[in-house]
């Protein structure tokens, strides 16, 4: 388990819709993240690669827990394409390789598959998008979760009611409930409150 880092910091377990790609927003958001003062981890969503494997399923009739890995892959795919965009940010896959990261100063890019492929706590369907896997992680880690979005949320929702409407996904409530996991989500109107939170030092 990975709680703290240098200087106290907790642990960030930051999951980047992959939406942000198709909006632009990923293009502010990755050097933010790779200048971080705080300890990282990011977890891509699988984007437009995801949506694809959502397109080809009915077509090629092939089951949910397939999807489930195609999807992961999908996530991995997104890994790539962020970690090209700055040089201090790294693909892991598993939970020693996000300590060695963390270690040597770098922002850890998770790709899931290696660890989520035979974990029964996450169901094999898509119930579980990267937002469970990012809750799934953050749980692991011991850290605290932060969703990045396309759209605002009021700050008083709960995770039931943004699963009912479809902000996150069907599984994370319950993931949150079982683990006590501390979690934000940052809209569009949040990057600055991103900024702070990831260049807060000391007691955080």
């Amino acid at each position: 388990m990975v709680e703290t880092a240098a200087g106290g910091n907790r642990l960030l377990v930051v999951k980047i819709g992959g939406s942000l790609a198709e909006t632009g927003r990923m293009q502010s958001i990755v050097p933010l993240i790779a200048t971080a003062h705080v300890p990282v981890v990011v977890v891509p969503g699988g984007g437009p690669f995801a949506d694809s494997i959502r397109a080809l399923q009915p077509v090629m009739k092939f089951d949910d827990a397939l999807a489930h890995r195609l999807a992961m892959l999908a996530m991995h795919q997104m890994a790539e394409m962020i970690t090209a965009q700055q040089e201090r940010l790294r693909i892991v896959e598993t939970l020693d390789e996000i300590s060695d990261a963390l270690h040597c100063g770098k922002v850890p890019v998770w790709a899931p598959l290696a660890m989520i492929a035979n974990d029964d706590l996450v169901s094999a369907g898509w119930d579980a998008t990267s937002d469970s896997l990012a809750a799934r992680l953050a749980e692991l880690l011991g850290a605290r979760l932060l969703l990045l979005k396309s759209v605002n949320v009021a700050k008083t929702a709960d995770l039931e009611e943004l699963a009912h409407q479809g902000v996150v996904d069907a599984l994370i409530p319950s993931i949150v409930a079982r683990s006590g996991l501390s979690w934000s989500i940052f809209g569009p109107s949040d990057d600055a409150l991103l900024r702070a939170t990831l260049e807060c030092e000391g007691d955080c």
